[in-house]
């Protein structure tokens, strides 16, 4: 047992009683024994480059590039994305794409380069390969996007994986953002940060890394252009960036830097530029498109870890109920299920749970449960047992069922990597849809243990199917909880073919948008936590994972009121909109916070609720297009150096701008504009960007600003569709999508275009191909024309 094994059991002694604390102790020493006779020594190493360039074999859409001591392969997908795999890496088998590799774009052609080297010419990218190894990405008009230089990686001379590292080097200018879901930014700031799925075993905050869901996914956004950049390499590694300088020596640039390393796997990575649009377009063309949540799910959820009783759940419900507060979920943690079971209900606290979901239904709020990977290791315990006979559990190296300790005592967990035992653990899901719950949410499946606060609870030597190919924990571990999360999706399609599944979980990895979204976790009860809230949701957009949220208030703490009602403020402008309780931290109903913070809470709530066809919109377009709902000031105009760097505002779609409450005691914030007309939704004053204004902020709201010419689907008074138009600046026009779909159904409705216009002292809004709106229109903001 190493110090961090001993601290972390010693701190689960001291936290959850003698009992499960020496359980977790023995868990630790079961690890490190483990992984002491399970992984094969390293031993001597050898230091390999790739040499210099020997010939090329030009093939679909590129080709292989040979050197004197390893191969590059290149692909131009269809799609506009590039593949560069070494030393033999092709792109397939890759957990983060979406089912085979794109065709090859015929129009690429690999072909000879000055000094030696080769090049392919693609419609939106060229790529250079020098004599050398490097690699540099440029646009059709030749400014560099990025330069990789060539890698270096140690192979064990007895036999193993190699250990990788590539240093790229992007414009002077460049912003990184990325990596997952990081508690800094949405800009990342220079640092290392580490590829490995993890508990932080506590409340963290902005200086806490890793979390629960990374990718080694960058965006980088230039003067000259904006790509991404995947290395689809699961193995735990890290990610070192480092911001460059202009001017910086004599006058000189210097180039930003990302040094990727890895502790074993392929190395192969995808680049993909253009337009911030066309960037995540590309993404999920490649990874898959966004999981379309039913409609419900857009709206406001309720969670507490301790509801104790159906009679509870009764009492809160009512309590939104009776004092006209919009409710459209409540999720059930883990005290409703039998303590023996992972598919169970308690049948004591929970005796009539279908009743309860029939009622509750009928009054528009759907349960939500969640489920955990860890299987109580007990005979008698029909998942177990069931299990067992199937063998489905993950094994050590030695043959064993590997045993950790989970929530419900000793566990042991599924092998996901394993398509029979998905559709085993898909199949599961039965019982909860026979209890009447409509939505699911996965916890604990970095995989992580409970009581052991962080650390993992499968052996880094233990055995994974891996989809037939075997291997063990290293490379599994950061796609456990994606595979998971397919186990359920794809469970839930075969269970209920008629519903959208909703679906979301804390852990994933790229691609994890196929199945659902993801929630911030133990977000620290701050300032600084609800800072890092809107980090998380801006960053997991950023990689392609558009629905996610925070849980409103924190995890671990008691929120003062003006911190709730902000992060409230906040949540209610996010894609997963949730408050909850954890033990101890006291209750988070909108009354509980007194009379002002309510009426506060009525008014966002509401207003969350009028939005709700302008969600369903963006959830479509996500779906169909990879553009996240949250996005940052500079979606549309990367080049604006000035809204790269601010990460306090959002835009909500391309109507919306954002600007949340983010430190106590403010009244009036400073927002930076895109340019455009942008107008006060509540005062509808209008403002000019490009630049910085002053705007009100005071406790009952915040800032928010439409763009003139945005055309908004809203719900009426009388709860019918209706459209809100924001006048255009004169002289210019305007539009917006609209999606008309309230329901659960996997039918995908088609999108309408409006277009708005004025016509003399008019403002005329048509329906793209001619003919009026069939839904009424209001106008506003017409006074400042």
């Amino acid at each position: 047992m190493n110090g961090r094994d001993l601290v972390r059991s010693v701190r689960a002694v001291a936290s959850v009683g003698a009992a499960q604390g020496v359980r977790t102790v023995r868990a630790a020493w079961r690890r490190q024994r483990a992984d002491a006779t399970g992984l094969p020594p390293r031993g001597p190493e050898r230091a390999r480059v790739p040499g210099t360039v020997r010939d090329a074999e030009p093939g679909p859409g590129g080709g292989v590039v040979r050197f004197g001591r390893s191969e590059l392969r290149i692909l131009v997908a269809v799609n506009g994305a590039v593949f560069l795999g070494w030393d033999g890496a092709g792109p397939e088998p890759s957990y983060a794409l979406a089912g085979r590799c794109p065709e090859p774009d015929p129009r690429a052609v690999l072909e000879p380069d000055t000094d030696g080297g080769w090049r392919v010419v693609a419609e939106r990218v060229t790529v250079v390969v020098s004599r050398h190894g490097a690699v540099e990405v440029q646009t059709p008009g030749g400014v560099l996007l990025r330069r990789d230089l060539p890698p270096r990686w140690w192979e064990p001379v007895g036999g193993g994986p190699a250990r990788w590292a590539q240093r790229s080097e992007v414009p002077a200018d460049a912003r990184f953002f990325g990596l997952g879901g990081r508690a800094v930014g949405p800009r990342l700031p220079d640092g290392t940060y580490r590829l490995w799925n993890t508990d932080p075993g506590r409340s963290f905050a902005p200086g806490d890394d890793p979390l629960y869901l990374t990718m080694p996914v960058q965006l980088v956004v230039a003067d000259g252009g904006t790509h991404l950049v995947f290395h689809d390499n699961s193995w735990d590694g890290t990610v070192t960036l480092r911001q460059g300088e202009e001017g910086a020596g004599s006058g000189h640039d210097r180039a930003g830097t990302s040094e990727w390393r890895v502790d074993g796997g392929p190395s192969r990575y995808w680049v993909m530029a253009g337009t911030p649009a066309r960037v995540l377009f590309a993404w999920a063309s490649l990874t898959g498109a966004p999981a379309l949540p039913p409609a419900w799910a857009l709206g406001h959820h309720h969670a507490r870890w301790e509801f104790g009783s159906e009679e509870e759940v009764r009492r809160v419900v009512a309590g939104y109920l009776e004092r006209g507060l919009p409710l459209d979920a409540v999720h059930l943690d883990i005290d409703h299920l039998d303590a023996r079971q992972v598919f169970t209900v308690d049948q004591d606290r929970f005796p009539k749970l279908p009743v309860l979901a029939e009622e509750l239904r009928r009054d528009g709020v759907r349960l939500v449960s969640v489920v955990d990977p860890a299987v109580r290791a007990l005979p008698g315990n029909d998942v177990y047992d069931a299990g067992t006979a199937g063998d489905v559990f993950v094994r050590d190296a030695a043959g064993e069922v590997v045993e950790g300790v989970a929530r419900p005592g000793e566990a042991v967990f599924p092998d996901f990597t394993d398509a029979r035992v998905r559709e085993w653990w898909g199949g599961q899901y039965a019982e909860r849809l026979a209890q009447g719950f409509s939505g699911f949410w996965h916890d604990m499946n970095e995989p992580t243990s409970f009581t052991a606060f962080g650390e993992a609870t499968l052996p880094r030597s233990a055995r994974h199917f891996l989809e037939g190919r075997g291997g063990d924990h290293r490379e599994a571990h950061n796609v456990y909880a994606l595979c998971m999360a397919r186990a359920g999706f794809e469970g839930l399609q075969r269970l209920a073919p008629d519903e959208r599944p909703f679906l979301f979980s804390r852990s994933g990895w790229a691609g994890m948008q196929r199945y659902g979204g993801t929630w911030s976790g133990g977000v620290a009860t701050g300032w600084p936590g609800l800072r890092a809230s809107l980090s998380l949701v801006m960053g997991l957009g950023l990689c392609g994972v558009p629905y996610s949220g925070p849980d409103i208030g924190g995890f671990g703490g008691e929120p003062s009121p003006e911190l709730y009602l902000r992060w409230f403020q906040l949540g209610a402008r996010l894609p997963l909109f949730r408050t909850r309780a954890s033990p101890g931290t006291g209750r988070r109903e909108p009354w509980e916070f007194g009379p002002e913070v309510l009426e506060h809470a009525r008014v966002a709530l509401l207003e969350r609720r009028r939005l709700l066809p302008y969600f369903v919109t963006l959830a479509h377009l996500a779906r169909r297009t990879g553009a996240p709902y949250v996005r940052p000031l500079w979606w549309h105009a990367p080049e604006e150096r000035a809204l790269r760097d601010c990460g306090d505002a959002f835009l909500l779609g391309d109507a919306l701008l954002v600007a949340p409450v983010l430190d106590p005691g403010t009244d009036r914030r400073a927002v930076r504009l895109p340019r455009g007309r942008w107008y006060d939704v509540v005062t509808e004053e209008a403002y000019e960007g490009p630049g910085q204004v002053l705007v009100d902020a005071p406790l009952s709201r915040i800032p928010v600003l439409a763009r003139a010419g945005a055309v908004l689907p809203v719900r009426g008074e009388d709860g019918g569709l209706e459209l809100e138009v924001w006048a255009p600046a004169r002289g210019r026009t305007g539009g917006g999508l609209v999606v008309p779909d309230g329901g659960e159904g996997r039918d995908e409705p088609e999108i309408r275009r409006y277009t708005v216009r004025w016509a003399g002292p008019r403002v005329v809004v048509e329906r793209e191909g001619g003919g009026e709106p069939p839904f009424p229109v209001r106008l506003r903001g017409a006074g400042g024309g």
